[in-house]
């Protein structure tokens, strides 16, 4: 599995936290990503449960959705006063994230997103150097 993980968990005095990990663009990735945010979210005694399912549906989009043979997707997360940042960027910048419509319930898949605006204070996408692109949201830690 390509792991390389980047902890760069430092607590500076402003109460700032960070951490980078770049993780395989398979299912295990997208699973040993929420774990990750799950285990730097507990040590930094913040709550979880929000941030770790909204890791999860980004994590699952970037190696579904967001996989190229032989790349990998980054997770990163970083705290700044009372917002939790989550990023996870992907190779795949021609595939942008899309919201299914109502029309599209009875589909099997395609929701995730709904979660990630349901726990997110805000969300969205931005396009990097090509061909990359960050889909992030932050929550309120209030």
């Amino acid at each position: 599995m390509n792991q390389e993980i980047a902890d760069t968990a430092a607590q500076l005095g402003s109460g700032v936290h960070n951490f980078t990990a770049l993780l395989s663009s398979t299912a295990r990735g997208a699973r040993l990503a929420r774990l990750l945010a799950a285990d730097k979210l507990a040590a930094w005694g913040l709550p979880c449960e929000a941030a770790t399912q909204v890791v999860a549906e980004l994590a699952a989009n970037a190696a579904t959705h967001g996989r190229l043979p032989g790349r990998s997707f980054r997770l990163t997360l970083y705290v700044v006063g009372d917002c939790l940042r989550i990023e996870v960027t992907d190779t795949r910048g021609d595939r942008l994230p899309q919201m299914r419509m109502a029309s599209e319930e009875d589909a099997e898949s395609g929701r995730g997103l709904f979660l990630v605006e349901a726990f997110a204070e805000r969300w969205g996408v931005a396009e990097g150097r090509f061909p990359r692109k960050t889909v992030w949201a932050e929550l309120r830690l209030t």
